[in-house]
Order: structure tokens, then C-alpha cells, then sequence
């Protein structure tokens, strides 16, 4: 089945424009998910919207929209009013400036989104955008209104298509400063840094998502199966608790020596307790 489209509309750049659609890059549909149920009848239940202070039941058409301005105390809004500030929607996501990628945060990146053309017509005006965004090695930056939200956008090519990623806005991220105030500047021995640095050294590999298991969602899909299967549910034995550090050194050391034994070193290479290699001579 074809995919669905989040959003349709035009890319534009300059007097250069083809019809796209935007399509969610990510999903969590494959993620388990559980329904409220009576555990008397085995019914799934209903939500219903209660009056937090009568308790009463309320309906529909007498639900409404309210900024809380004060405890207790809220600013009702209607829908025509919203309507009023409503940003006009051009379904055009047009690019405004090219930014190398290294100036953007990664904390301002937010949902990740696939583009496509959508008419073979507009394939040869897709293709030139795309490819000038790959050959300057920038990203593109553009605005695009969806469901009355205006959204800042960074593209960059991506296979044969287009990467887009909304943005969030300054306001919406927070200053690390608050977080790393406490954190004393330490002047680190050099061996120190060196057994590190030997430890990151053993642990170097590439990025490789499928080597990662969601082993929260496994466990639930074996309890799922042991229990339809009319199985008795097993509870798994803890883990124990991380020996707390001591002396710094002495577990870098050890740290050393456990990684050594999972990753043998070269055939001809000697291990220093510094961190380097000492590779035999043969003299």
C-alpha cells in the first residue's frame, strides 16, 4: 500500500516550483499499546469528560477551549476567534536561505519527514532542487503552515529524495547553563585521560541501528505470548547494582583489562597500562 501523505503542496526556490508531498519518516505503530479494560467484564472502556469540580458529565457542544490565567481561574476562547488568527496556508514550502549544516543545534531538530515529488511533471524541477542542495553541501531552510501551525523546516538531500526536519523555536529550548553550573573545571592527571582514551579506543565501532533492542518492548511481546499461551510468567532475576567507584584509576585500569579480554588485541600487539600499543619488533 502506498504510503499516506502527512501534507501535499508545492516546493518552491526562486521561480522554480514542483508539487511534494511530505510523509512522517518515523513511526511508532510496531510499538506495543494497551487498551483500559474492566477487568470485571474484560470491556474495553470509554473516556468521558468529567466537570472537575461538580463531577458531573459533560457534553459535547458544551466543551470549549480556556488559557488558565489564575488557579481555578480560566480565559474561554472560541473557535471563531482562533480562526481570526488563523496564518494563511499557501500549501507552499518555500525556501528561504541555505545554512551549513555544522551552525544547526541538533537540539532544535524535531520531527524528521520525507519528500517527495508527486507528478511526474514537476520530477525535473525536484530533481534540480534536490541536487543543488546536495552540490553546495548546505541545508535549505523554508516555512510551511500545517493544521494552522507555521513551521520552520531544514531540508537537505537524502537518496533520491528530499530530508526535511521541522525545527523548534528558540523559546522552546532550554539554556544548558542552569544544568552544567555545579560542574566543577578539573585538571585530569594525563594517564588518566590516557586509559579513557585506550577504553574509547576498544569500543570503537560504527553506527549500526539494527544492533539495538528495545528489550522493554521484547520482554512484553514474551509476557503477551507466555500468557495467551496459557504459560506461567516467568519474573526476570535484577540486575545488580554498579559497584560504586572507589578509586578512579583503579577502575580505569580494570576497565582496561575486562575490554581486553572481549577484544583480543592484534596479533604482535602489547597492551601498556598507559593506554598505547607496543607493537613487537622482533628485535
Amino acid at each position: 500500500m502506498a504510503p499516506r501523505a502527512y501534507w501535499k503542496g508545492y516546493l518552491k526556490l526562486s521561480l522554480v516550483s514542483c508539487p511534494i508531498a511530505l510523509y512522517p519518516a518515523t513511526s511508532s505503530s510496531e510499538r506495543i499499546s494497551f487498551n483500559r479494560i474492566n477487568k470485571k467484564t474484560g470491556n474495553r472502556l470509554k473516556q468521558q469528560q468529567v466537570d472537575a469540580e461538580t463531577g458531573d458529565p459533560v457534553e459535547k457542544e458544551d466543551i470549549g477551549r480556556g488559557y488558565e490565567i489564575g488557579k481555578g481561574q480560566y480565559l474561554q476562547i472560541e473557535d471563531d476567534e482562533l480562526e481570526k488568527i488563523r496564518i494563511e496556508s499557501t500549501h507552499t514550502l518555500e525556501i528561504d536561505s541555505f545554512v551549513p549544516r555544522s551552525e544547526i543545534d541538533d537540539r532544535y531538530l524535531d520531527s524528521p519527514y520525507y519528500i517527495a515529488p508527486t507528478e511526474k511533471v514537476g520530477q525535473e524541477a525536484f530533481a534540480v532542487i534536490r541536487d543543488a542542495i546536495r552540490e553546495k553541501g548546505m541545508v535549505a531552510l523554508g516555512r510551511v503552515v500545517v493544521s494552522r501551525r507555521e513551521y520552520v523546516v531544514m531540508l537537505e538531500a537524502f537518496d533520491k529524495g528530499l530530508l526535511a526536519a521541522t525545527l523548534r523555536y528558540s523559546d522552546e529550548v532550554r539554556d544548558q547553563a542552569a544544568y552544567f553550573e555545579d560542574i566543577p573545571d578539573l585538571k585530569l592527571p594525563a594517564e588518566m585521560k590516557q586509559l579513557a582514551a585506550h577504553i574509547v579506543d576498544t569500543k570503537a565501532s560504527h553506527f549500526d541501528p539494527t544492533k539495538f533492542i528495545d528489550h522493554y518492548e521484547t520482554a512484553l511481546v514474551e509476557i503477551l505470548r507466555a500468557k495467551q499461551a496459557g504459560r506461567v510468567v516467568e519474573v526476570p532475576k535484577d540486575e545488580p547494582s554498579p559497584h560504586r567507584v572507589i578509586n578512579l584509576m583503579d577502575a580505569l585500569r580494570a576497565s582496561i583489562g575486562a575490554e581486553t579480554k572481549k577484544k583480543p588485541a592484534a596479533p604482535g600487539t602489547k597492551v601498556r597500562a598507559g593506554g598505547g600499543a607496543k607493537r613487537k619488533t622482533g628485535r
